[in-house]
């Protein structure tokens, strides 16, 4: 049986067209409503519009990186509780503890497989 995720707004933050577009897919097809950014500066304006319910937010990425947006994210009062999870290609602790440190409430490793991305999002959903 399909979960139902509708009235769930997540956010994927990502430099990689690939990578929005794979989660934009996956997503719909369980009813959220996506909203994508290309970099940090792009995201916040957008978060501030739509105050999505999770983001998902890539380490690497040019002008603002995924650390200093997830901490932009979180020293904001009105999303320090949205869950914040990053997204990299390395596996790495120092990348992990890095990640807590700014505030993420999780830590997904590319490329994700759909379950990966939908228990996350089961994990951290507001009604959960």
């Amino acid at each position: 049986m399909e979960e139902n995720f509708e009235n769930l707004k997540i956010m994927v933050i990502d430099d990689s067209k690939t990578i929005r577009r794979t989660a934009e897919t996956l997503l719909k097809k369980v009813g959220c409503t996506v909203i994508t950014a290309t970099d940090g500066f792009d995201a916040l304006a957008k978060i501030a519009d739509t105050h999505p319910d999770i983001i998902f937010v890539d380490i690497m990425m040019p002008r603002l990186d995924g650390y200093q947006t997830c901490a932009l994210i979180k020293n904001n009062s009105a999303f320090k509780s949205t869950p914040v999870i990053m997204l990299s290609s390395k596996d790495g602790l120092f990348d992990k503890a890095k990640g807590r440190i700014v505030g993420s409430d999780q830590y997904l490793t590319k490329p994700f497989s759909k379950d990966e991305l939908l228990n996350t999002i089961r994990n951290h959903r507001p009604d959960s």
